[in-house]
């Protein structure tokens, strides 16, 4: 049972009992694969130029993170570009490429080099009904697109768009004759989060079964729910050895799996190694909402502005204690903690700011001081600033 204070997680103990349920066991650090910027960069309103992307992708190579989807180059010039661009920075991280079964997406990968790839092809039949396919045109276009990547040297990680929705009888068929036509790699897919996370182990455990224990396996969720967080650690208990996602859950619709929170889950709940470097996950997430142009709310997960910031008086009052009013600790994000002042700040608060800004508050006036924070809080309907904290202090302890 892990002990409450032994390396910066607190988390309950409970999650170690023996009979809630079986401990989580990997025979090697979990990795990632990141489509920030292609899925990711499908977020409604985001366009991110060759640089942007090359600049995002030395970011995720400092993350640690194992293998950039660098784009969909056939899509356009810039993302061809970009491709370029990235592939010849010399990154540490695998860089993959994406495209469709199609002779001419391969065509382009080939064209600019690339060792990898994910493929896609349809798998359910409302995906196949939407495009127009048949359950033999699938087949018969994912086998000769796999084959044609394979003789030109590219790895394929083999992608059933929509498998959490398909017929599993050929969802089998499907995955299987991917193996055979070449593709190395599969990837279960929940393309618009329409699984529970027990589904989507029990997928994951059938196409690992089918394609037997040494086929690497990824998963690659989608939030609609709130559950792909919830979806990968069910994937990963299913045997999936790497895990798609995004910088910050950002895609289509409610966006894909958070890279960060699911590695934060899996190493400090779950005790699973991953191969992440989570000091670095606050520095790449502002990055990545910076360049594109978004922001996020305040109270998310693991990069959250809002997680170690203090305004309650009754959290004030045990800030000297993380592990009471924390899960884990900001060291392990490279956050920073700290107090700030407003309608719900108590004298714990003003004894911690004033010490923090050098001010000298007599007790006799630390009431006074409390009510005009908190009469300032809430005529501007926010929190009070430093400077106007000081200026309250002026007016209010004047020799």
């Amino acid at each position: 049972m892990r002990q409450a204070h032994s390396n910066g997680v607190w988390v309950s103990e409970l999650n170690a009992q023996c009979g809630i349920r079986p401990p989580l066991h990997v025979a090697a650090p979990i990795r990632f694969y990141d489509t920030t910027l292609r899925d990711g960069e499908q977020t409604v309103g985001v366009v991110l130029d060759p640089h942007q992307k090359l600049e995002i992708a030395r970011m995720l190579d400092e993350l640690g993170i194992s293998r950039i989807e660098a784009g969909f180059p056939r899509v356009s010039a810039d993302d061809s570009e970009a491709f370029r661009l990235i592939l010849n920075a010399n990154l540490k991280a695998e860089i993959w490429g994406f495209g469709r079964c199609v002779k001419a997406d391969i065509d382009e990968l080939v064209r600019l080099g690339v060792c990898a790839t994910v493929l896609e092809i349809s798998s359910s039949d409302l995906k196949l009904r939407a495009y127009g396919m048949t359950r033999e045109d699938a087949l018969r276009r994912a086998t000769e697109a796999i084959g044609h990547a394979h003789k030109n040297g590219i790895r394929v990680a083999f992608f059933p768009v929509d498998g959490s929705r398909a017929d599993l009888g050929f969802l089998k068929t499907l995955y299987q004759a991917g193996r055979d036509a070449g593709a190395e790699e599969a990837v279960v897919v929940d393309t618009i989060g329409a699984c529970t996370p027990e589904a989507i182990e029990y997928l994951v455990a059938c196409v690992r079964e089918w394609l037997g224990k040494d086929v690497p396996l990824h998963f690659h969720g989608h939030n609609d729910f709130g559950l792909a967080t919830a979806g990968a650690i069910a994937a990963v208990r299913a045997g999936a050895n790497w895990i798609q996602g995004t910088i910050n859950g950002m895609g289509e619709r409610a966006g894909n799996g958070d890279l960060g929170e699911i590695a934060l889950a899996l190493q400090c709940l779950y005790d699973v190694p991953v191969a992440l470097n989570l000091a670095k996950i606050r520095e790449v997430s502002r990055l990545v909402r910076r360049t594109a142009r978004y922001e996020l709310e305040p109270w998310k997960p693991v990069v959250g502005e809002n997680l170690f910031m203090r305004e309650s008086g009754a959290v004030a009052s045990q800030f000297h204690m993380p592990e009471a009013i924390e899960p884990f600790s900001a060291d392990l994000v490279q956050a920073h903690r700290s107090i700030v002042l407003g309608k719900k700040s108590g004298l714990d608060n003003i004894t911690l700011k004033s010490k923090e800004l050098g001010l000298e508050i007599p007790e006799s006036q630390r009431a006074a001081v409390l009510a005009a924070v908190k009469s300032k809080s809430i005529e501007k309907r926010g929190l009070v600033t430093d400077a106007e904290f000081q200026q309250i202090v002026r007016d209010l302890c004047r020799p």
